[in-house]
């Protein structure tokens, strides 16, 4: 049997659920089946398990990805760290034998953060640690100077509708998990936009911090206006929501330098383990 890495064919689920994938499209066992040919591997996988565990290949996983994580580094889309990442992996797959190591071209986004910095002006002077969210768009080059709206909420910020227009909006929304909590990150743009604020920080999607801000991917809409955004640590947020339940009056400024280019061309990586009982089969 073969076990494609790397490339998961998620769509085709629905329509073919149920049934196993062959080469020639034919699918004569069920889930069930499947589900009793795996069975019969119990004492195959346990013996895996104990070696990746307590044999020879104990701590081997994390020693690679360290050296891979140590050695590449963060390994943005389009950047030149994801081409060596790339490279690294294509010649690992190699050296570890699997069968059928190769590139598929695609396209792939190419953003870049530049440089940026937060400052609080008021009620004190104040670095804030930030880290710009992916595809945000900059701020002008003089920055933005703007009073602070504290929300916890989409519902608040519905809400409070009416304060937010020329403000920067800052989500101090509470973690929840990462799949509901996330939605802030990805949304906190558009939905600061449409109530007219000129740039949003979002706490942190995370349920433990030590003033780290963590970044990640976020998306506008063709018919909102885009406005720059930008992770928060969860200190920061924690204390501007604070002040901001005081009644103080916080000012910002913020200077993003991010810049979106054309869509560069990557790699997907792809590699088999061919089995021999079942070869045509994916």
């Amino acid at each position: 049997m073969k076990y494609i890495f790397l490339i998961f064919f998620i769509n085709l689920l629905p329509q073919y659920a149920g049934k196993s994938l062959r080469r020639d499209d034919s699918y004569p066992e069920t889930f069930e089946d499947i589900k009793n040919e795996i069975a019969g591997y119990t004492d195959i996988a346990k013996a895996i398990i104990d070696l990746a565990v307590h044999g020879k290949a104990q701590n081997r996983s994390y020693e690679r990805l360290a050296l891979f994580a140590d050695t590449i580094g963060p390994r943005l889309s389009g950047s030149k760290n994801l081409d060596a990442a790339i490279k690294y992996m294509f010649s690992a797959l190699q050296e570890d034998g699997l069968e059928n190591v190769h590139l598929e071209p695609v396209k792939v986004p190419h953003w870049e953060r530049g440089e940026e910095f937060a400052m609080m002006l008021e009620p004190r002077n104040h670095s804030i640690a930030i880290l710009g969210l992916g595809s945000s768009v900059a701020t002008p080059p003089e920055g933005i100077t703007a009073e602070v709206l504290v929300v916890a909420s989409f519902d608040e910020l519905h809400k409070r509708a009416q304060e937010a227009k020329g403000k920067i909006v800052v989500y101090n929304e509470p973690f929840i998990n990462y799949g509901e909590t996330v939605r802030y990150r990805s949304q906190g743009a558009v939905e600061a936009a449409k109530v007219g604020a000129v740039a949003s920080l979002i706490r942190s999607v995370a349920s433990f911090s030590i003033h780290s801000p963590h970044t990640g991917w976020q998306n506008y809409q063709p018919d909102v206006p885009r406005i720059p955004t930008a992770c928060i640590s969860v200190e920061d947020a924690e204390m501007m929501s604070r002040m901001s339940f005081r009644g103080t009056k916080i000012v910002v400024h913020l200077k993003m330098g991010a810049k979106t280019y054309p869509d560069s061309p990557s790699f997907n990586t792809v590699a088999e383990i061919v089995g021999s009982k079942y070869p045509e089969q994916v």
